[in-house]
């Protein structure tokens, strides 16, 4: 679909809204590599927030989430939207529930070999993919 885009993409601390990430440079199908701070897998839960645009309508729009470490996929998440109006601008914020502290992956284990690929559908179509290599500071 030509007339969708990424604009922006944020994650903040949901509890205190302290800003930990935030990447504003997103290609149609992009492959990229970004950096985390490491606070951010303390956090009890996250707010994911995606800005987007369209300029078709998108009748169910919705995002899958696969967290892959050393290509084995070790989460999967399925969030759904709804209905985009044409020539929209739309803001889109998830909160996500981190994992109890002794169930968390060290960022040492995970910085370099995990894969976050987040794929934007229409109905069952996917108009979007992005993989982004996280490496954690």
């Amino acid at each position: 679909m030509e007339g969708f885009k990424i604009n922006w993409m944020k994650m903040k601390d949901a509890e205190t809204q302290k800003l930990l990430w935030e990447c504003q440079e997103w290609d149609h199908n992009c492959e990229l590599t970004e950096r985390f701070p490491k606070e951010i897998l303390e956090c009890k839960c996250v707010s994911l927030e995606i800005n987007f645009s369209s300029r078709d309508k998108i009748e169910n729009f919705r995002i899958i989430q696969k967290v892959s470490l050393m290509g084995n996929v070790i989460e999967e998440w399925d969030f759904k939207f709804g209905f985009v109006m044409p020539s929209s601008v739309n803001n889109w914020e998830q909160i996500i529930d981190a994992a109890d502290k002794e169930e968390m992956i060290p960022a040492e284990i995970l910085s370099g070999n995990m894969v976050v690929q987040t794929y934007f559908y229409s109905g069952e179509e996917v108009i979007h993919t992005t993989k982004m290599t996280v490496i954690y500071e």
